[in-house]
């Protein structure tokens, strides 16, 4: 049985006007604190760097039967049609 663990952060030295601010974004969201912080970190945690995306498409177009004319050829002709 697989039983799922929760890690902790601790944050020191949080200025008064950032934890301020924070506050009165999570209350207006209707969320606590620790939520509020909680899905701050897991959007980040869950959004691609340039240099991850880059990485992610260079992996794709390498396993790509499409060759680059062939996306300019695409685009030329939608931006035809919209013409």
């Amino acid at each position: 049985m697989y039983i799922a663990c929760m890690a902790t952060i601790q944050v020191r030295d949080v200025s008064d006007s950032t934890l301020t601010t924070l506050k009165v974004r999570a209350a207006r969201a209707g969320q606590s604190l620790q939520g509020y912080i909680r899905q701050l970190l897991e959007s980040e945690a869950t959004t691609l760097t340039p240099d991850e995306a880059a990485e992610q498409a260079r992996s794709i177009a390498a396993r790509s039967q499409v060759s680059a004319d062939d996306v300019l050829s695409a685009l030329a002709a939608v931006r035809q049609a919209r013409s």
